[in-house]
């Protein structure tokens, strides 16, 4: 009844046989991944109690005290659940080798799963801590073992060596074992032949044969044909060691077995896990007595193997390519041949495949086991790599290192494997070696392979070449290789002369270290590149300058003056002078070939700031250099002197340019520089702020002395005369100052008056300086702004908020600070320190401050005389009078404020005393009948009004009120004639 079930069972067992070793590989990989591998394993709590366990395995004392375990009982439970899948793996694979040895010890596909399965095992490192754990744990939670573990502990520890124990198992079944393999004789070396005996038996080919094309392909063995040689190979190779008693007395058995191991290197156990046939099958018959001859046919195999195996099956992939494309392309345009052929199809279908899993097995042919580890390194270097690379930075220094070992090995005269009868090895791992290169020694394959630091020993030369480059405007773009080579100089150091690296100590070393002459080089290339191209900017400004000049309407006087001549001329036959050119002609070109010295500026600029932007900073010596900041600063430091150079100061004449010109030029100058920014990565807006932020120092100093002078020529030059005029007519003024309110009597007084015309035109200069001055300190105001808007705007805020009762000094204090910062002020401060450094000590305060009230005086009564002046008009254009009596109004209001501050008197008691005496003055003139005295009377009014804006926000009022009463009485007097 057994034999009768017996095909059901061994079915049954394979089957769970393939499946228990899917599950011991899950096994021993789990625990060869340290992130998969079960924690407790890797726990250092835990690390003294399993390799306690492990070397008392399969004994474990639980009943004592031991404190190596005592960490274990409070993992006990969690240790039960998690290890339970593997413990009872194993205990599987125990149940699964007692049935297989009694049903299965003549069939050798159930041998080699039996034989995989015990060796699988044995190569699971952890396999004694997971039983131990999970044994201890259950006896500490149960009271006792788990029942299969005596039997399982044992097991593990006869199957150390599991190859050597089976052989002592199947000795009472080695007669039914070698019968088995045996039965092989017939099928194994018709399976296993060359690629020529199975070219000239025209193996696989329908064609060879026409006349048969249409039978059916049949064998006594038929599924011997397509019979995987790798599993035959597995048969005899494991078949043979277990019934290895053999190989001594059946001569057909050794026969089968050297052909086998001849064939291969390794064997697959299972799916990755590979066996290596020749190191195995020596360590065990080398201790078996009488084994010598056997030893020594395992090494003639093996060397066989190494030389010839894989020749011989790149031989057959050879032939299969060719054979199996002859035998689809048959199929494909007769496919009714498929069924009388199939066989054929099956036969090429196994052949190559069993090829693919050799080629897979075997990275390399014919590699000795120090080779193979070196391979096997490369490979598991090269496959580890993936697309991402997740931030880390590659480091293949060890895979060329082998890669040199490698050839080492086998360059020696007696080396197994020559790399010289595997050429297509060197030329791929040659390939690899130099892309791996290109991964992380990027930099130095550069210095290895373009390597100039010889030029740092020969630095005159260097020097030469770079000046030669430089001179030539058609070599000049690659002028910045100079300084890229300092680059290089680097590499031409050593670690073992460190002083030559050494650059912190720049004094102290004077003929090294040559990072100190390194980079005084760069810095000369790139200042020296900088200034060239500076100079042809320069040169291009001067010509746009030149052509921006032509069209100042100065020179179309000529122009004028020439087509004047030239119609008069015409009329009296005489021949005319030649006609200027006219700005643009030099546009105009006749020959594409003419070339201008714009032209050629231009041309020279372009390719030299190609080389300035060919890269926006390099190393040099471990310091960063900037090619365009060098240019920049060059930029910043010639506009200025350029700028400076444009004003065309004469300091014998104290002449100028004038404004209009300068602007022009300043103007040609940054359209230039602008244009820069099309050649070179510059900000050229940077440069104009550093330009105004420079000038803006220059500005305010400029200020200063202009309002230190200016004040000083207003009270020696100005306020002085004045103020004799005052004093001549004294008496006059003091009667007038009494008398607004009595029109015939302010006439006849005002004809007495003398110098009105001298008192008007000097306080009229006084408004034009002071006006200039404020022009100045709005240009002033607008640029700190700009840079320093907070400061600027805390100052705003001092000023504007000053306490009516403020003590004056206080308030001066404010109002000079203001003044610094181009602010207006109601009172001028330098005005009132240079008025107060001229007070006369022959005049009594008092009889000062008088002066200073009929000063006012004089100006209000005479202001009637500018409606007489015909340059007294007023300007829309301009928003202005012709002859700058706009001034007065600033005039007014800053000698007024400056004076009674001086005196201590009230500001605004006087400026309206002062109104009440113009308004009144005015208002005389709207009752003259002389067209020539009162012909720009209105422009006049509009003075007052004018007064009225310059005042301070108090008496704004009363000069509205004023200036509107003075309206009034005009309409009044403009009806009173119409009715």
């Amino acid at each position: 009844m057994l034999q009768q079930k017996l095909a059901e069972k061994l079915t049954i067992l394979n089957d769970r046989g393939i499946g228990m070793l899917t599950r011991i590989y899950n096994i021993k990989k789990a625990c060869g991944d340290p992130k998969a591998k079960p924690s407790y394993l890797i726990d250092k709590n835990l690390e003294s109690a399993v390799k306690f366990i492990v070397r008392k395995f399969p004994a474990i004392e639980t009943r004592n005290n031991n404190q190596q375990l005592a960490q274990l009982q409070k993992e006990k439970s969690e240790i039960l659940k998690n290890l339970a899948l593997y413990y009872f793996t194993f205990v599987d694979v125990m149940e699964f080798k007692t049935v297989n040895f009694d049903l299965t010890k003549n069939y050798l596909d159930l041998v080699v799963t039996y034989i995989t399965l015990m060796m699988l095992l044995s190569r699971i490192e952890e396999r004694k801590a997971i039983i131990g754990l999970y044994n201890y744990a259950h006896e500490m939670t149960h009271g006792s073992s788990d029942r299969e573990y005596p039997r399982l502990g044992q097991m593990i520890v006869d199957y150390e060596n599991p190859l050597k124990k089976m052989m002592e198992e199947f000795v009472p079944h080695g007669k039914s074992l070698q019968d088995a393999l045996v039965s092989l004789q017939m099928v194994y070396p018709r399976r296993n032949l060359s690629a020529d005996q199975w070219r000239n038996a025209q193996l696989l080919s329908l064609i060879s044969a026409p006349s048969t094309m249409l039978n059916p392909a049949q064998s006594d063995t038929m599924p011997c044909e397509y019979l995987s040689l790798d599993t035959m190979e597995k048969w005899i190779v494991f078949g043979f060691i277990l019934c290895h008693a053999a190989l001594n007395t059946d001569p057909a058995a050794l026969s089968l077995w050297k052909l086998a191991l001849q064939s291969s290197s390794c064997l697959c156990l299972f799916r990755d896990e590979v066996f290596h046939i020749h190191k195995a099958a020596e360590d065990l018959f080398v201790n078996i007595r009488g084994y010598n001859k056997r030893v020594n046919d395992i090494r003639e195999c093996k060397e066989s193997a190494l030389s010839h195996a894989g020749s011989m099956h790149r031989e057959r992939r050879k032939f299969l390519r060719s054979a199996l494309k002859e035998l689809a392309t048959v199929l494909a345009d007769q496919p009714g041949l498929l069924g009388p052929k199939a066989l054929f199809v099956f036969m090429a279908l196994s052949f190559a495949r069993d090829e693919i899993i050799w080629l897979l097995r075997h990275n390399l042919s014919v590699c000795p086991e120090d080779e193979s580890i070196i391979m096997s390194s490369f490979v598991n270097t090269m496959t580890s790599l993936s697309v991402k690379q997740d931030g880390d930075v590659f480091d293949f220094r060890g895979m060329r290192l082998d890669w040199f070992r490698l050839q080492a090995y086998t360059s020696v005269s007696k080396a197994s494997l020559g790399l010289a009868d595997h050429r297509e090895l060197g030329k791929m791992m040659n390939t690899i070696i130099f892309h791996t290169k290109m991964a992380d020694s990027l930099v130095e394959m550069l210095v290895e392979t373009s390597d100039v630091s010889i030029f740092c020993f020969y630095s005159r030369a260097f020097e030469k070449m770079f000046q030669q480059c430089l001179e030539l405007p058609s070599q000049s773009r690659y002028s910045i290789s100079f300084p890229l080579l300092c680059t290089h100089f680097m590499s031409c150091t050593h670690e073992l002369c460190p002083e030559e690296v050494s650059h912190t100590d720049l004094e102290s070393v004077q003929n090294a270290p040559r990072g100190v002459q390194i980079l005084s080089l760069c810095n000369m290339f790139l200042d020296e590149m900088a200034k060239q191209a500076r100079n042809l900017i320069t040169d291009i400004c001067t010509e746009q300058c030149t052509l921006s000049d032509q069209l100042l309407p100065k020179h179309c006087a000529k122009t004028i003056s020439q087509a004047v001549n030239k119609k008069s001329k015409k009329q009296t036959g005489k021949k005319g002078e030649p006609e200027r050119e006219k700005p643009g002609v030099e546009s105009m070109r006749k020959n594409r070939l003419l070339v201008t010295n714009l032209d050629k500026l231009h041309t020279a600029l372009s390719e030299l700031c190609f080389s300035i932007n060919y890269v926006p900073n390099m190393m040099v010596w471990e310091h960063t250099f900037t090619p365009r900041e060098y240019l920049t600063s060059h930029l910043e430091i010639r506009f200025t002197k350029s700028i400076v150079g444009m004003t065309m100061y004469n300091q014998a004449t104290q002449e100028i340019a004038k404004p209009s010109e300068l602007l022009t030029s300043v103007r040609a100058y940054m359209t230039v520089l602008q244009s820069i920014e099309n050649y070179v990565q510059i900000d050229i807006t940077r440069v104009f702020n550093n330009l105004m932020m420079s000038l803006s120092g220059k500005m305010y100093r400029l200020l200063q002395t202009y309002s230190h002078n200016s004040s000083a020529y207003l009270s020696y030059c100005l306020l002085l005369p004045l103020q004799k005029l005052v004093v001549d007519n004294v008496e006059v003024l003091t009667q007038m100052r009494t008398s607004f309110d009595k029109p015939d009597h302010m006439a006849a007084l005002f004809k007495r008056l003398t110098s009105v015309d001298s008192v008007l035109k000097r306080m009229t200069i006084i408004g034009v300086i002071l006006s200039f001055r404020s022009l100045a300190q709005e240009a002033l105001r607008d640029v700190l702004s700009c840079h320093i808007p907070f400061l600027v705007s805390s100052v705003e805020d001092f000023k504007d908020h000053i306490p009516r009762e403020t003590d004056m000094k206080v308030a001066m204090n404010v109002y000079e600070l203001s003044s610094a910062a181009g602010l207006p002020c109601e009172i001028d401060p330098a005005l009132v320190v240079a008025l107060s450094s001229q007070k006369s000590e022959n005049i009594s305060p008092e009889e000062e401050y008088k002066i200073a009230c009929l000063l006012m005086v004089f100006v209000a009564v005479s202001m009637p005389t500018l409606a007489s002046n015909v340059m007294s008009q007023y300007s829309p254009a301009i928003e202005g009078h012709c002859n700058n009596i706009h001034c007065l109004a600033k005039a007014i209001n800053q000698i007024a404020a400056s004076l009674f501050t001086i005196h201590k008197g009230s500001i605004e008691d006087r400026l309206k005393e002062f109104l009440a005496l113009a308004s009144s003055s005015l208002l005389k003139i709207g009752q003259e009948t002389d067209k020539s005295t009162t012909r720009n009377r209105e422009s006049v009014y509009l003075l007052l009004d004018m007064v009225s804006e310059s005042t301070p926000p108090l008496l704004k009022a009363p000069y509205a009120f004023y200036f509107h009463l003075i309206t009034f009485i005009e309409l009044a007097a403009i009806w009173r004639q119409l009715f």
